[in-house]
Formats: structure tokens, C-alpha cells, sequence
């Protein structure tokens, strides 16, 4: 059965996994729509930004579609709102990618890269892997798009570069990668992101994006 919660934008702005994102959503019955319009974003139930590529790539093309303040706009709203991969890693207030590179400042902090050796073990970048997601401590997954999902759950990873919250209560997840632990999703108020690919975890990714559509009103 498919569900058309008013309207669910997956935002195209040319750069992202838009299509493989869709497919999944309808995979759980959400029905979506790809759009780049700035009225039919503002007047969305729910807003899914996914992302591959560049980050100064994917700032500069926001800015030139004009919809970076739509979006933030949106996330005003309290409505809810879920990033995918470099989706999330465009909440945040800048990037080190290619020199610093401002973001749209939902989420205090930085992403980083991946260092070359941590604890005197290469790194091997781009982290290309299935990989655990661990909840921290104190942290309740029941009432965000992880519900249900079991702690040390495996996720589809592909990136070079990570997120680095200000603020702990952040975090949703955490992953351990060669002994390098980062944040690898967020969650604040309506706001949920995640750095691994839902869409490209088997089924235990698609429940992300049932539990995404159980949450819209």
C-alpha cells in the first residue's frame, strides 16, 4: 500500500542519490516527489535532502537554486526532516573538504576527514564498508527514524569525511572505524541525518525509511 503523506520532497539539486533514495522510500510505501521548487518545499509534510559528491559542490549548488534558506525555513517549521550521507554532512556549519566551506549551520560543528593513521594504523580513505552504528549512552533511538533498529546494526558506508557535533546530544550513532569513533548520525528535534546509506543497507536500511514516514503527520 502506498501512503501519500500530502507531500514528501526528496530535494533535487543536482547532485545525489536522488533516484536510489526514491525507490527505497516507495519500496515502504512513502510516495515522494523530486523537486528543486521553492513552494513546493515550503509547503512539504516532510523533506528528505540525500547527497553524494563534494561539499562545496553540493553549498554551491544550493545557493544557486536558492533553496538553502527554504530549507532552513523548513526545518523551522519543526516538520519532520531527514539528510542522507552528504544530507547531513550539509547540516552542519562548515566542512574542511577542499578548504573551508560554510554549511547551513543546523547543526553546530565540523566535518572533518578522516586522518591518514590514527593510534599508528593507516587509515584506509574512503571508508568503503559495512560498518556497526552504536547507540551512546543514554541515548533512545524509540522515538527517531532508528526505532527498532538493534544496537551494532550493520550499515552501508561510503565517505571520506565525517561529522564533528559541538554538542554531544547530537549524536545518534556512533561508529567505530579502524579505532576511529565519530558520529555517524544526528538527531535534533524534527531533524534526523545519518552519514551511512539507508537505502543501500538491505532491509534493515528500508525500516529507516518506514520509521521516517511513521513519523510524518
Amino acid at each position: 500500500m502506498t501512503v501519500n503523506l500530502k507531500q514528501v520532497v526528496i530535494v533535487d539539486y543536482e547532485l545525489g542519490n536522488l533516484f536510489s533514495v526514491k525507490h527505497a522510500c516507495n519500496k515502504v510505501g512513502l510516495e515522494t516527489i523530486l523537486s528543486f521548487d521553492k513552494r513546493e518545499i515550503e509547503n512539504a509534510s516532510a523533506i528528505i535532502l540525500p547527497g553524494v559528491g563534494a561539499f562545496g559542490d553540493a553549498m554551491d549548488n544550493l545557493n544557486k537554486l536558492d533553496l538553502a534558506e527554504p530549507i532552513k525555513d523548513f526545518i523551522a517549521t519543526g516538520k519532520p526532516f531527514l539528510g542522507v550521507c552528504l544530507g547531513m554532512q550539509l547540516l552542519f556549519e562548515e566542512s574542511e573538504e577542499f578548504g573551508a566551506k560554510k554549511g547551513l549551520g543546523i547543526v553546530p560543528g565540523v566535518i572533518k576527514k578522516f586522518p591518514k593513521e590514527f593510534r599508528n594504523k593507516k587509515m584506509r580513505v574512503p571508508q568503503i564498508a559495512w560498518n556497526q552504528i552504536e547507540k551512546p549512552e543514554n541515548v533512545d533511538w524509540g522515538t527517531t527514524a532508528l526505532k527498532g533498529i538493534k544496537d551494532k546494526e550493520f550499515m552501508y558506508f561510503i565517505h571520506s569525511f565525517y561529522a564533528q557535533p559541538i554538542d554531544r546530544s547530537d549524536i545518534l550513532t556512533i561508529t567505530n572505524y579502524n579505532d576511529f569513533e565519530y558520529c555517524s548520525a544526528i538527531h535534533n528535534k524534527n531533524v534526523s541525518a545519518m552519514q551511512f546509506h539507508p537505502e543501500k543497507s538491505g532491509e534493515i536500511g528500508l525500516k529507516i525509511y518506514d520509521n521516517f514516514k511513521n513519523l510524518i503527520v
